[in-house]
């Protein structure tokens, strides 16, 4: 069974996240991923922690898939072996420090002129050009740049987000843009260059925030778990745990004060008609919440809510996740090798027509010796030295 990208030839020159999890999503739709890797260690996002059976969690979740090439770029040839395998490569994807790869003679034009057909894609903090060029990102900082960390948290204190989103807001980015260049390159013949800045793609990310605030207007507030314009909408403590619900209009409204809070009155209360009606009378809604759910474990909070038509869900932890039933009853778990033996994976979204990829993670340098012979590179230097 053929999938999407199958043929293409993706080379990354990448570490932590942002670059692998757009490599890896082109690998899921068949693309073949060269990673090059430093033999020192290799990608410094293997050693972040060995929660994942003795792997790194990160590593693994961005990393199946792909072979490991490893190569001290800081020897001359083995800056012109990779230049060999670029010459006859479709995609080339690096996340160093800015100016780094056009240091090595990576930079997009120079790998053009021998390749016209290739396409570039760079992933940095803050883009090429101007004032914050050159300044050092990581996620959480980008966070704050970009605003996210000021309607995140709670009214008191603000909070990062639990995942590294600007990195995955690039990653995503960087993948939608470089299948946009082989569409585009399909009609032109000729390959591109996309710039991918993390403070961008958060920026973009960050669209109702921005625009809810612009021209001097008030921010939302940061609510928690809540939502700062629709109520009541966010977590309720029940008697046993917890379960997060969320209205939308005044046909929900008078739903859940009936069978919910079976509070008919309140349904035709006229301060509470209209969202901003209930949002502005919070002081007077929550209490009467919040008493009603602490009488209620969670599976009665949930009947009631279901019974009602209002949109519920569980409070999962990591372990609920994994044994969620709808991903069970969908198959949506398939199985990776990796160094450490078979481990389970979600499967990536794919058409009728295609499975995608679920291959192994790779070992550090696993797959030196079979690229370098598969290139021809073996008269540039022996395996022995390079890996």
């Amino acid at each position: 069974m053929s999938r999407p990208l199958d043929g293409l030839l993706v080379v990354s020159l990448e570490q932590a996240i942002a670059a692998p999890y757009c490599t890896r999503l082109l690998a899921d739709q068949g693309a073949r991923v060269i990673k090059v890797e430093r033999p020192d260690g290799g990608d410094f996002a293997r050693a972040y922690d060995t929660r994942a059976r003795g792997l790194a969690s990160h590593f693994v979740w961005t990393n199946r898939s792909k072979e490991s090439l490893a190569l001290d770029l800081k020897e001359e040839r083995a800056v012109e072996g990779l230049k060999k395998i670029l010459a006859s490569a479709d995609v080339f994807v690096q996340n160093l420090a800015p100016g780094a790869a056009a240091r090595l003679g990576l930079g997009p034009g120079q790998l053009r002129a021998d390749n016209p057909r290739l396409i570039t894609c760079s992933i940095s903090g803050y883009g090429r050009s101007g004032p914050d060029e050159k300044r050092k990102a990581y996620d959480l900082l980008i966070q704050a740049e970009a605003g996210f960390l000021s309607v995140t948290g709670t009214r008191d204190e603000m909070a990062k987000s639990g995942i590294s989103i600007a990195d995955i807001s690039a990653g995503v980015t960087a993948y939608h843009s470089i299948l946009s260049a082989l569409i585009h390159r399909g009609r032109s013949g000729v390959g591109d260059n996309i710039e991918v800045s993390m403070l961008e793609a958060m920026a973009e990310w960050m669209g109702f925030p921005m625009y809810f605030a612009m021209d001097g207007a008030a921010p939302p507030q940061r609510n928690g778990a809540g939502h700062a314009t629709i109520y009541p909408y966010g977590p309720y403590k029940t008697a046993d745990g917890g379960v997060m619900l969320g209205l939308q209009n005044d046909r929900e409204w008078t739903a859940f004060a009936t069978d919910v809070l079976q509070r008919s009155d309140l349904a035709g209360d006229d301060r509470f008609k209209g969202n901003s009606g209930r949002a502005n009378h919070r002081d007077v809604l929550e209490p009467v919440i919040l008493a009603t759910f602490s009488t209620l474990n969670t599976e009665e909070a949930i009947a009631r809510l279901e019974r009602a038509g209002i949109a519920t869900a569980r409070i999962s932890d990591m372990a609920a996740l994994w044994a969620h039933p709808q991903l069970a009853a969908r198959q949506r778990w398939g199985e990776i090798g990796s160094p450490a033996g078979p481990l389970p994976a979600l499967k990536p979204v794919s058409g009728d027509g295609w499975e995608p990829r679920l291959d192994p993670v790779p070992a550090l340098g696993e797959h030196t010796e079979t690229i370098l012979a598969e290139f021809g590179l073996d008269s540039l230097f022996s395996t022995k030295d390079s890996a």
